[in-house]
This record gives C-alpha cells, sequence and structure tokens, in this order.
C-alpha cells in the first residue's frame, strides 16, 4: 500500500493493481528476505526515491542489487539494513550468473555428515554458511575449506550442539529443519531453538516416525540422539521440512518413501541426482 499499489486476497490468490507506483518509506517489523526483495523489485520502476528499513542483509538481496543495478536500475545499501531505490523509467535486459545456493550447500553438508561421510562442495562462497560451518565442526566434523570449496569429513557418530535461528549473518532459519534431522542421530541431546517463523516444526511428526527422538515446546525443540533412524512412509511438509526428511532417510535403516516432494522441488534442482553421485540410493517415482 505504501508504494501505492493495492494489494487484495481472494482465496489462494492474491492481486496487485495500480495506477501508478509511487516511492516511500518502509520500515520493516522483522528483515524478511521475500519482503525485503518484493519491495526492491516494484520499487525500481517506482516515480521517485524509496528507503527501505530494517532490510534484511542476506546475500540474495546483495545478489539481487547487482542483477537490477545491470539492467538498469539505481539502487544501494544492500548487505545493510537501510536499502535505498531511485526509481527509473525503464530496464533493460542483461545476462547474470546468479550466486550459488548456499541453502542448497548447507544440505548437502549434512547428507555428508549425516552419513558419515567425505564430501568436497565446489563452486560455494564459504562465508555465505559461516554458522553452519561452526555448527558442523560443533557436532565433531573435520571442514577443510578453500576460496570456492569446501571438504567435509564426518567423525563415526556425531556430537550433540544447541542452534538458534537468527537473521543473516547468523544461524539461518531454512537450515534448521535439515540440522533437526541431523541431529537425532548425534550423541547426547541437543536444543534447537527457532526465532524466526512460527510453526516451523511440522516437519518433526516424519522424523518421528523414523524413530527420532524430537519434543516441542514452543520455538523449543529437544532432540536425544538415537544410534539408528528407520525407513518408513513420510511426507514432505513443507521445502526444508521435505529436505529433513531426505537428509534424515539417508541415515536410516531400510527404505523411507518421501511423498509430496512437489515442495522439495521448489527449493532443489536434481537433488536426488546430485545425492546419487554422492553414493545414495534413492528414485523418483
Amino acid at each position: 500500500m505504501a508504494l501505492g499499489i493495492n494489494v487484495s486476497e481472494e482465496g489462494n490468490k492474491i492481486f496487485c493493481t495500480a495506477d501508478k507506483i509511487v516511492g516511500a518509506k518502509i520500515e520493516l517489523p522483522i528483515p524478511s528476505v521475500g519482503a525485503t526483495e518484493n519491495i526492491m523489485l516494484a520499487a525500481v520502476l517506482a516515480e521517485g526515491e524509496t528507503i527501505i528499513s530494517n532490510a534484511a542483509k542476506e546475500p540474495e538481496i546483495c545478489d539481487l542489487e547487482i542483477c537490477l543495478n545491470k539492467m538498469g536500475a539505481k539502487v544501494s545499501g544492500s548487505g545493510t539494513s537501510v536499502i535505498k531505490i531511485i526509481g527509473v523509467k525503464k530496464l533493460k535486459n542483461v545476462v547474470h550468473n546468479i550466486m550459488p545456493d548456499r541453502i542448497e550447500a548447507g544440505t548437502l553438508l549434512c547428507a555428508g555428515a549425516i552419513t558419515r561421510g567425505k564430501i568436497t562442495l565446489k563452486n560455494v562462497i564459504p562465508e555465505h554458511l559461516t554458522p553452519v560451518l561452526q555448527k558442523l565442526e560443533e557436532c565433531g566434523c573435520k571442514l577443510y575449506v578453500s576460496k570456492n570449496a569446501i571438504t567435509l569429513e564426518a567423525p563415526k557418530r556425531l556430537s550433540s550442539t544447541h542452534i538458534e535461528t537468527m537473521p543473516y549473518p547468523d544461524f539461518p532459519t531454512d537450515m534448521q529443519s535439515v540440522f533437526v534431522g541431523l541431529l537425532s542421530v548425534s550423541k547426547g541431546t541437543s536444543v534447537v531453538i527457532e526465532n524466526i517463523f512460527e510453526n516451523r516444526y511440522k516437519y518433526v511428526k516424519e522424523i518421528q516416525k523414523m524413530g527420532g527422538k524430537i519434543s516441542i515446546e514452543g520455538r523449543n525443540a529437544k532432540i536425544t540422539g538415537v544410534r539408528k533412524l528407520k525407513g518408513t512412509e513420510v511426507s514432505a511438509t513443507d521445502l526444508r521440512g521435505g529436505a529433513a526428511a531426505v537428509v534424515a532417510a539417508l541415515a536410516a535403516k531400510g527404505k523411507t518413501k518421501v511423498d509430496n516432494i512437489e515442495h522439495i522441488l521448489r527449493g532443489y534442482e536434481n537433488l536426488d541426482k546430485k545425492l546419487n553421485s554422492l553414493g545414495a540410493k534413492i528414485t523418483r517415482e
């Protein structure tokens, strides 16, 4: 509404209409990645100046700024809490290589860790993964980091740790569910605190079906590691929860069937092929 755009919701559809988009000062209640990106996209062709306060600082925001500026936009401040956009009349076509997906990279590292493996990821930006790498080291993994590659060597049994999700550059909420799957077979008791989103533990019941000992109280998850999970039929409740189920299944005894995989496919390209290249046995039906 602040930009002059009328937004309405009908069923499962959102309608946006505007006679003219005008710049505005917008302060976000929380530093949301999606909100920051959508405001940036709307504001680049707006009339006048837009300032986003309490903006998200994630690397994806910086990458979006680079792409938009290549197209002729005037965006500055990404990576900080204040982003400034001066509207332009039009944008031009460009070629832009998007940054490596840090959440996919973190998921693959967790897959290597939970299976007690040794893997190397190339074409990654390690500094984007700093809090994830710190937690993997706390779990007992050995990490060898170069400019654009990470090698992980997992221990015979992972150790427990405590995790608290926070906005970037702290531990990402999108890695929370995958780590709960990882910690379900770690030695000892771990505690995970979800500070970003509500109702983000819906996937836990699926890990419990596999034998995971996890209890939820509000925003807190308590995970008591077991030596082995068991394969069964589970469901991808959402994107990251589905990834957690797949990662947990890699360490489970027997066969696991994951349905509702359209959630997983929304955020991971060829995850089955990438995991199979590392030694997994996954077939897509």
